[in-house]
């Protein structure tokens, strides 16, 4: 929506932005900006002034599409952690098979709420996942986590098409009926990925690091890289391999490796003719598969649903 207030004196008065709702800037996607044309009677051409964003809510929105545009436009991968910002809400489901074939679904998968507070900076929430087995195991919900991501370097696709980002996650034991850890830990890891064209690879490397009970939990090292080529618009088919190494604990010297290929739809806008929008729909899904003797499961369907703002 653009509002134009033409002025037929010499002083030129600006337009009145819109007030907008908290509900309508993050669940509906960014605003488009308000044009205001300022004309002076004793000039023959009048000039267009782009006001800033007037409120909280439009500063956060141009923030994040500033930032974000200083980035390649790569899809989030499935399972793998990845090295953009997003600000996005999402939810993700498995179902695993295990070596003894029980099935047990993990409903939301550790995801949640992204947030791009500041300049390079991504925050997160991630809701605990609800465990649900096919055995006499316990239902219930597993850990709490939170997020913080920095990213260091980055070019969008006409400067480079290259990411390199650092995060931390913290987790807290708040698992019921043995679904989550017993103790807390933190899980540092770097991103980075290059991008050549229609084509990005996508690697990271990061460890999870508990703070008590070592000797049962161990620690462990995972390695992730992502091959993912852009079809189309909305089409981004992928392959995942998902390595983690235990040290430590009764798995300690353990290797495991899946390869998870996987497709992901989307985005699609909810606003497609405003540019500037980011707002839309993603989903996807990926099939793990384990490609190692040690599996602490065999395959696993992954499922994702995301709504970008």
């Amino acid at each position: 929506m653009e509002l134009v207030q033409l002025i037929q004196s010499t002083l030129a008065r600006p337009a009145i932005p819109v007030p907008v709702a908290l509900l309508l800037v993050l669940f509906a996607g960014p605003l488009s900006s308000h044009a205001q044309r300022q004309t002076a009677s004793a000039s023959p051409n009048a000039s267009v002034v782009n006001p800033a964003p007037s409120n909280f809510f439009e500063r956060w929105q141009s923030r994040v599409t500033r930032i974000q545009s200083q980035q390649p436009k790569w899809i989030v991968p499935i399972i793998a952690p990845y090295p953009m910002l997003i600000q996005v809400f999402r939810a993700d489901f498995t179902r695993q098979i295990s070596p003894t074939h029980v099935h047990t679904w993990n409903l939301d998968a550790s995801r949640g709420l992204n947030l791009i507070p500041f300049s390079r900076t991504e925050f997160d929430v991630l809701l605990p996942p609800f465990l649900e087995h096919g055995d006499r195991t316990l239902d219930g919900f597993g850990d709490m986590s939170f997020q913080a991501k920095y990213r260091i370097l980055s070019a969008n696709e006409k400067h480079g098409n290259y990411l390199l980002s650092s995060q931390l996650v913290g987790v807290v034991p708040t698992g019921s009926h043995k679904n989550g850890a017993t103790d807390a830990s933190i899980n540092p890891t770097v991103n980075g990925g290059k991008g050549w064209g229609r084509f990005a690879v996508i690697a990271n490397v990061g460890a999870t690091l508990p703070t008590g009970n070592t000797a049962n939990l161990g620690r462990t090292v995972a390695t992730n890289t992502v091959a993912q080529y852009r079809v189309s618009k909305f089409l981004w088919p992928e392959l995942e391999i998902n390595t983690t190494r235990w040290y430590g604990s009764a798995r300690d010297g353990k290797i495991q490796t899946f390869l998870s290929p996987g497709i992901v739809v989307g985005k699609f806008a909810f606003q497609p003719h405003d540019l500037k929008a980011r707002s839309g729909f993603v989903a996807g899904f990926a099939f793990q598969t384990a490609a190692t003797t040690f599996h602490t499961y065999n395959h696993s369907l992954v499922f994702t649903s995301r709504y970008i703002f």
